[in-house]
């Protein structure tokens, strides 16, 4: 069972209707693989649903994202970007040249748990971005 048919099922089971939009829209989350801001998300949405609408693109990410299908992180670019959930990971980000470096939740999870111990909230997203610099752009500004 792929991605998409897993969150599909899990939609429905949670009594949600799996509208044309939001399978069309999961669909193109899934098979990107990565970030994408609701304008790209409406492009590529519109090649197979010509009738969609750019509200309809929020509406249906905003649900998304609210319920837990898809995840809406800012990496920098300083627009909202949304991938599909389950693949829960971290940026660090390049503030010069902007290299990107994925960084796998485990790696973390040490951080969130104190995070939790020392406020008492329970921390419902996984997806952090920190920003620096590559170990490129690091040397040519030393040397």
């Amino acid at each position: 069972m792929s991605c998409t048919e897993e969150i599909s099922a899990l939609i429905r089971a949670r009594g949600f209707r799996l509208t044309p939009q939001r399978l069309t829209i999961l669909q193109v989350l899934q098979h990107s693989g990565e970030h994408l801001t609701p304008a790209e998300i409406y492009d590529i949405s519109r090649q197979s649903m010509p009738g969609l609408t750019e509200t309809t693109v929020y509406r249906t990410l905003e649900f998304l994202a609210d319920n837990g299908f898809a995840l809406a992180a800012h990496v920098g670019s300083g627009k909202l970007v949304y991938q599909v959930a389950g693949h829960d990971h971290h940026h660090v980000i390049c503030q010069k040249c902007s290299r990107e470096v994925e960084v796998g939740h485990t790696q973390l999870a040490g951080l969130y748990k104190t995070i939790e111990e020392l406020t008492g909230y329970h921390l419902t997203t996984s997806h952090l971005t920190f920003f620096g610099l590559c170990p490129e752009c690091r040397l040519a500004l030393e040397g």
